[in-house]
């Protein structure tokens, strides 16, 4: 039987060796050697060199007139990259070939590639690699569709069926590694969550095939992408099929590297395919394409009539058009360059880049060395093969999906026919069948939460089944119900027992026993080690509960410290001794009796405090003297009034000499020690909300430190209490919901709580259960307290006024004496005059008395 299969395959190697010799038969023409490698033993590297036949043999039959021929030498890989080095080494060195067409393995071709063997040579290279290239080698010229195009098409599908999370599945090969991160980039753009990515062996067995089927399964998302071979292909669909996963609900979407092979897959295959969507290589229907694919199925049936009929696959097709291609660039550049002595490799390339013709795959021309594609045809896998649904066109910049080519879309991007996918359905849906026995969302819920408010257990006494109510479960009632994933909750009670935490409850999930748990669980970065948690649908951070602070008839005292007091005390008497004594001597205000004088001193002196003071002064030195001490008491008064609004609204709480409460069951004790140093404390362990408010209202413990919403659930508890909040840094995560590690549930619950967070409904929900008209005081601890106000922080003020009150006595003083001094030599000057005219008037009388 299989030297039946090989026979028909040893006779079309014949046949291709044959044409590809017929060149050397009329020496009148100018021969070029072209060089093609390729792997003989493979199906599609037969089906190459035979088109390559084909087209050499149609272009000269209709080209009878060119003066150059095309002489082929080719060159068996055997599947080896190394190999295909080593041959075109040899048809370089050897033959001095002119250009080389191939390989056709995409491995091979990255070994000519990377190693720019088409640049040293200074030959093109004609490759048939459907990926990228890796460098700017001028001399590289893509003759098959670049498959990472499709790509943008398959995020485009999948988005407008609304699927946000996905499984790619590639090869464990480097080619099957850098698609699968060009995927996961397409899908990226979209908002598209790649849950994992699947590389499996092209030599896996069916065992190990089935065992990483398995794997997907334990998934979540029903979505698959695929991108491997035919063969891989096939052994892929028969085992998913196996496994039910080719039934309602899933998703399957293939590329071109399986799809363009479709028509060539056996009828097993393509069974096990069905309800498969696919992107692949689209040719348009033309005369040309109709009588080869004719002369290809008359070659085939002459062969081997009782053979099974292999459709030529895209390779062919871009060989049989590259093929025309260099043949007319080849004449082109003869025709040219005769005579000339200028190297044939520059003037080939550049007639490569400027050949533009209608081929068998449509309009063919290399733009910057690339061939051109504008449509990919989508086909959905239904009966024996591929039912066109519609074309995803490239050229746009956004592309497109079209029903037909020519007919641009009104509105819709998703413009296809009906899809019938896996299980027969005509819509995709939305709606998974989980990996559970109950075929249910297995809810966990701890029995020991002694906050109501947050989450509490019923039991419907007619049916017996259990149920939840608080805040954590309307929250994750009304994100999962948007979702509209119409799957049903199976309520599970995870009752108290001795030794039973909250950690408990992370296993179960992390062991998968159950799919998620919800309540007052707090997210830390241990349990996100065993599970993935939602984004926190709480406040951030823990908070500290005490009571109001008392009012005090002297509490206008607190804001300054006793020194403070006194210090500004005498300095205000000082203030008026000072202005006193510069302005009692001339300015009548500050004259008359002691009683009188003591009294307007005392009153300018304190009246500066409130600016009241009408005295006027005279002299310049008071001036100066109160403009000075009324910058003082700017500052006093201001830093008074600021201290004062503190003291009023907020509770002074010694935390490191007072006792401190903490929840029983809560993770927040060893947070807010470890992250705020409360070091001596006495610490109580309190497990419900009664006991909170019994130990406020003792006075066992003076505060309660807990996360935020164990203290709103207690404020909302006690309405009437004489209870304040004090919210304090953000030293904990909140709470959130946990599901098993990978569950695209995570990603997409968080959407939605951040979608109520954003519209409101998280604070509607909030209200309803946690609603208390109390006072809120922020305080983070990380700050310092609101401290009293003492000497030692005004020194500076009351040394520059008590400056300025001295010099100013000092210069009064001298003044004074200055004055002083001077009045009194004045009058010695008088005594001395009035002594002098005495004693001249004596001696006048004298002598009038003795004549």
């Amino acid at each position: 039987m299989a030297g039946s299969r090989f026979f028909p395959f040893l006779i079309l190697m014949l046949l291709s060796f044959q044409s590809l010799s017929t060149a050397h038969e009329d020496p009148t023409y100018k021969e070029v050697q072209v060089g093609v490698i390729l792997d003989m033993e493979s199906w599609e590297g037969k089906v190459i060199s035979r088109c390559i036949t084909m087209a050499i043999s149609d272009f000269y039959t209709s080209n009878p007139h060119y003066t150059t021929r095309i002489a082929f030498t080719t060159r068996d890989t055997k599947g080896e990259p190394l190999r295909a080095l080593s041959v075109a080494l040899d048809l370089l060195e050897n033959t001095e070939v002119k250009a080389i067409i191939g390989p056709e393995s995409k491995a091979e071709a990255r070994s000519l590639e990377v190693l720019e063997l088409g640049d040293k040579a200074n030959v093109p290279i004609l490759s048939f690699s459907t990926t990228p290239f890796l460098n700017q080698n001028p001399n590289l010229l893509r003759i098959a569709q670049d498959e990472t195009t499709q790509f943008k098409g398959i995020a485009s599908m999948v988005e407008s069926f609304k699927a946000k999370n996905l499984v790619v599945i590639c090869e464990d090969t480097a080619n099957g590694r850098e698609m699968a991160n060009y995927m996961v980039s397409a899908f990226q753009e979209k908002n598209i969550h790649v849950t994992f990515t699947s590389l499996i062996s092209t030599s896996a067995s069916h065992e190990e095939i089935m065992e990483e089927l398995l794997k997907l399964q334990t998934m979540q998302p029903m979505v698959y992408v695929m991108h491997t071979t035919p063969s891989l292909a096939s052994n892929l669909f028969s085992r998913a099929k196996k496994l039910g996963m080719m039934g309602e609900g899933y998703m399957w979407i293939v590329t071109s590297k399986t799809t363009n092979h479709l028509d060539s897959m056996d009828a097993e295959a393509i069974e096990s395919m069905q309800g498969a969507v696919g992107f692949r290589s689209y040719f348009p229907a033309s005369r040309e394409l109709h009588e080869f694919v004719s002369k290809w199925r008359k070659e085939h049936y002459s062969l081997n009539p009782f053979m099974e009929l292999k459709e030529v696959d895209p390779n062919g097709i871009w060989a049989y058009d590259a093929v025309y291609a260099l043949a007319m660039a080849i004449e082109k550049e003869h025709t040219t360059l005769i005579g000339m002595s200028s190297s044939i490799r520059a003037s080939l390339l550049d007639e490569m880049l400027r050949v533009k013709f209608h081929g068998l795959g449509g309009e063919f021309s290399l733009m910057n060395g690339r061939s051109t594609s504008k449509a990919m045809e989508v086909v959905n896998v239904i009966g024996k093969g591929g039912r066109r649904v519609g074309f995803w066109m490239m050229m746009s910049t956004n592309g497109e999906f079209v029903k037909e080519i020519g007919k641009r879309n009104s509105s819709s991007n998703h413009n296809l026919e009906s899809i019938m996918w896996p299980g027969g359905t005509a819509t995709f849906s939305k709606r998974r069948v989980l990996q559970t026995n109950s075929k249910k969302l297995r809810i966990l819920v701890p029995d020991f939460s002694t906050f109501p408010n947050l989450v509490q257990l019923t039991v419907d006494p007619r049916t017996n089944e259990s149920g939840v109510s608080g805040f954590c479960w309307d929250v994750f009632n009304a994100a999962f119900n948007a979702l509209d994933y119409g799957v049903g909750i199976d309520i599970v009670p995870y009752p108290y027992k001795d030794g039973r935490s909250y950690n408990d409850l992370i296993d179960k999930i992390s062991f998968k026993e159950y799919d998620a748990v919800i309540g007052d669980i707090t997210i830390t970065a241990n349990r996100s080690v065993y599970v993935d948690f939602t984004l926190p649908f709480t406040d951030l951070g823990i908070g500290t509960i005490a009571h109001n602070p008392k009012k005090s008839i002297w509490i206008f005292l607190d804001p300054l410290s006793a020194d403070l007091w006194i210090t500004s005390a005498c300095f205000f008497l000082f203030l008026g001794f000072v202005i006193w004594f510069i302005e009692h001597r001339t300015n009548k205000e500050f004259q008359g009796s002691a009683k009188q004088q003591i009294g307007i001193t005392l009153w300018f002196a304190f009246s500066t405090l409130v600016y009241a003071h009408r005295e006027k002064l005279q002299s310049n030195l008071s001036r100066f003297v109160v403009t000075v001490w009324v910058f003082v008491v700017l500052v006093l008064t201001s830093s008074y009034t600021a201290t004062l609004s503190s003291l009023l609204t907020v509770q002074q709480i010694a935390m490191k000499e007072t006792s401190v409460g903490f929840l029983g069951l809560s993770s927040v004790g060893g947070v807010v020690f470890n992250n705020l140093n409360f070091g001596g404390t006495k610490i109580e362990k309190l497990y419900t909300p009664e006991a909170y408010a019994k130990a406020l209202t003792s006075g066992s413990v003076d505060a309660i430190v807990d996360e935020i919403l164990y203290i709103k659930t207690v404020l909302s508890m006690y309405p009437d209490s004489d209870f304040s909040l004090i919210s304090t840094a953000s030293t904990t995560n909140g709470f959130g919901f946990a599901f098993q590690k990978g569950s695209p549930l995570v990603r997409e619950m968080s959407t939605e709580i951040a979608k109520m967070r954003e519209h409101g409904t998280l604070k509607a929900l909030e209200d309803k259960w946690l609603k208390r008209q109390s006072t809120v005081i922020s305080k983070d601890f990380s700050s310092p307290s609101p401290k009293i106000l003492n000497l030692y922080g005004f020194r500076g003020l009351f040394l520059i006024s008590g400056v300025t009150m001295a010099f100013a006595l000092l210069v009064s003083m001298v003044l004074i004496i200055r004055e002083n001094l001077h009045v009194k030599k004045k009058m010695q000057i008088w005594r001395c005059i009035l002594t002098r005219s005495s004693e001249l008037h004596a001696q006048d009388r004298d002598a009038e008395l003795t004549i």
